[in-house]
């Protein structure tokens, strides 16, 4: 699978607050703890563009679901309005 960021990107220190503990025990199963991490941040970033996708077609098909609807029986407001 092509990963959807440049992998080929300049690598640059961040700093982060972790816990202790488990960073010690992540240490301890793995040589590589920034590859380890940058995977799973990928994974996570790839996870909520998707999820951001969905939501943008739920909305879309909402909005193309009421226009519809609006077209053929017209607006509540319409029928009821004073103005």
């Amino acid at each position: 699978m092509k990963a959807a960021y440049n992998t080929a990107a300049r690598k640059r220190p961040v700093n982060l607050t972790l816990n202790e503990d488990l960073v010690a025990q992540a240490r301890g199963l793995t040589h590589n703890l920034s590859g380890v991490v940058e995977s799973l941040l990928a994974e996570y970033v790839e996870q909520e563009r998707q999820q951001h996708s969905a939501r943008a077609a739920a909305l879309r098909s909402t909005i193309a679901t009421w226009n519809d609807f609006s077209a053929r029986h017209g607006s509540f407001a319409d029928e009821y309005s004073t103005l």
